[in-house]
């Protein structure tokens, strides 16, 4: 990416909200460096969320990128901030632990294009350590983790980690939610409820870390299991007469999900998909305890609330 031209008005404003995270961060904003968009055209902030220590080198290490604080504990508080701390018509959200595709902005750029274009989210695909031999957690999220296109086609709304939109789309929708709710989604149903419709983009590709441990992977779904459950409750006995049907259902869930497995062409070969299948029980299995458990009345239902000081 070329670098700022004094006097030229952006294009794309890209806000990376940021916890703990030099490391990936470094990464994003090298993959943004390296885009085949000019950069004169592009603002880059990036919003620290509450670090032990702000990323100042990182940032400075990559010439045109802003790094601004935002004290409200949560990534949608994070987003709102760059929102207004940036000036571009158009608004591209991507997470400081994703790597963009080179072509991730001019894919944004030209899907803008068209004027009826008003929310576009893209694809997102599990960064391997070794492609050819994923390990197990690396298996089970390349098929399972991130369904970009089934959230936005089936269920109206696109992960935050890979999402664009004009600005004006976004003051008639207003801001992301705070930490105790799943800001992707519930930002979703208000766009939805305003007549905002979200695009699936194949071509805007980013790239995420499968995580670490299946404890990561633990922690990720109490705090979605909190979220959801909260839903649910609201709605009195009929919701959680739905949530009883759906723990019973996610116990027995493994077995369905066998031909998806079996077709899925993000992962090389029987083994990769063997050990995907493996995670998936496990996974599944703590799924179900932890609504159960939410059910009853256990810690499952305050996980939303703590989760990005994990």
């Amino acid at each position: 990416m070329a670098q700022d031209t004094p006097g030229r008005e952006p294009r794309i404003a890209v806000i990376v909200p940021h916890l703990n995270q030099p490391d990936h961060l470094e990464r994003s904003l090298s993959a943004l460096d390296a885009q085949s968009f000019d950069r004169a055209e592009v603002e880059v902030v990036v919003v620290d969320n509450g670090s032990r220590a702000l990323p100042r080198e990182v940032v400075a290490r990559h010439p045109g990128v802003r790094l601004i604080e935002e004290p409200e504990p949560g990534p949608g508080p994070a987003r709102n901030a760059g929102v207004a701390a940036t000036r571009a018509p158009l608004l591209a959200f991507v997470d400081a632990d994703c790597v963009a595709d080179p072509r991730w902005l001019e894919v944004i750029a030209d899907a803008f294009r068209d004027p009826q274009a008003e929310a576009i989210g893209g694809d997102v695909r599990i960064l391997m350590r070794d492609p050819a031999r994923p390990g197990p957690i690396e298996a089970y999220e390349a098929i399972f983790a991130f369904r970009q296109r089934e959230y936005i086609r089936k269920m109206g709304f696109s992960g935050t980690g890979n999402l664009a939109m004009r600005r004006e789309v976004f003051a008639r929708v207003g801001p992301f939610a705070g930490i105790g709710a799943a800001e992707d989604a519930e930002w979703g149903r208000r766009a939805r409820a305003r007549g905002v419709v979200t695009r699936y983009e194949p071509r805007m590709i980013v790239h995420h870390p499968a995580r670490e441990s299946l404890r990561e992977l633990q922690l990720k779904w109490d705090r979605h299991i909190s979220h959801q459950f909260a839903e649910a409750a609201a709605q009195g006995r009929r919701g959680l007469a739905k949530w009883a049907l759906k723990t019973a259902a996610m116990a027995l869930s493994p077995a369905a999900e066998i031909p998806r497995i079996l077709a899925s062409d993000r992962v090389p070969d029987m083994r990769a998909r063997l050990l995907a299948f493996g995670v998936l029980t496990r996974i599944r299995a703590y799924r179900a305890r932890r609504m159960l458990e939410a059910l009853l009345g256990g810690a499952a239902r305050g996980a939303s609330g703590r989760w990005n000081r994990d």
